[in-house]
């Protein structure tokens, strides 16, 4: 018996039907259809740390204004490189973000001979989020209540100062190293992996300093577990009113006042229509009441910025960094 509806005309029906699955499958190729699958950012830092509280935020709001998960996923050590290293292992889709500062952007890739990775060609920017100062602490009840008491301390130590940092090629790194310089005193550069076990550390008296993001610093501060000295910032904070910055307390080392800043970047090759679409989700955020708070009680200055302005920020201030890793002798294998 031969079945002859196999070869008959396709009904009124089934076209209609294959109509729509094509339009359906043509529609989901589109960008517009971004995101749709959770999105992945890999945080440099390990969790509890300022920049991973700042990536949480970003992709608190991130999600809501997508429709989409976006997944938090910790990659801490080596300052960043894991973390940079994974980035550049996934696809250039969209799917895989990071959060990376200042250090990662300006500073770590020139703190070794053989440059890990460059910033200007392994990333494509989607949005700087902002701003924070820095500012540099000791441990309560020695005695010390500004920089000069610190210097004096670092000329009685025998074999000077041991101050921490997140990492080898941080600002806190690159900023207490350089002012260590100005006030032409020993120390020794203490790196942990992140910044909340260098700050357990510097709460513990195991070292004398610690550069901070000022959030950080704050909350030990106000619970007497810390003392201010000296803000690496053009102008006094409100949160710290009382704290001098740099320049009033070392007039020699006033070019060290640099604030950190975090931004939001995809691998290189990313599409740049999905570049846009993430940056224009962070300007929304910006107007987004709960995500403004978050961050303001965290000090971060919230800024706006085009996709491209990452890159921009990051030759613009390695212009500054390399000159002065290069006069400190900072870079190693």
């Amino acid at each position: 018996m031969t079945v002859q509806y196999l070869h008959s005309p396709a009904s009124p029906r089934v076209l209609m039907a294959a109509a729509c699955l094509a339009v359906a499958t043509a529609a989901g190729a589109q960008p517009g259809a971004y995101p749709s699958k959770p999105i992945q950012i890999i945080a440099q830092q390990p969790p509890g740390s300022g920049s991973d509280a700042m990536t949480r935020v970003w992709a608190d709001c991130a999600a809501r204004e997508l429709g989409q998960a976006v997944v938090v996923q910790n990659k801490p050590g080596a300052n960043g490189i894991l973390a940079v290293n994974y980035l550049k292992a996934q696809p250039a889709d969209g799917y895989s973000l990071m959060s990376i500062g200042m250090s990662q952007m300006s500073i770590t890739p020139y703190v070794y001979r053989q440059q890990p990775y460059d910033p200007l060609r392994d990333f494509d920017g989607v949005s700087v989020l902002g701003t924070s100062p820095l500012v540099l602490a000791v441990p309560s009840g020695q005695g010390i209540t500004r920089l000069a008491d610190l210097e004096k301390l670092a000329r009685a130590t025998p074999g000077g100062l041991n101050f921490g940092s997140p990492g080898k090629g941080s600002p806190a790194h690159l900023l207490t190293t350089a002012l260590m310089d100005r006030m032409g005193v020993p120390a020794t550069h203490v790196p942990f992996v992140g910044e909340g076990a260098g700050l357990t550390a510097l709460m513990g008296q195991q070292i004398h300093a610690m550069t901070l993001v000022i959030g950080t610093a704050t909350a030990q501060v106000k619970a007497g577990k810390l003392v201010p000295l000296a803000l690496f910032a053009a102008q006094r904070t409100p949160q710290l009113p009382d704290v001098p910055t740099i320049a009033e307390a070392l007039p020699a080392a006033g070019d060290l006042a640099r604030p950190s800043w975090i931004a939001v970047v995809a691998r290189a090759g990313t599409p740049p229509d999905l570049l846009n679409k993430l940056n224009a989700v962070t300007d929304k955020c910006r107007s987004d009441a709960q995500y403004k708070s978050r961050l303001e009680t965290m000090n971060v200055t919230l800024t706006g910025s085009t996709p491209g302005d990452a890159r921009a920020w990051a030759a613009r201030d390695a212009a500054v960094w390399r000159p002065l890793i290069d006069k400190l002798g900072l870079a190693t294998e």
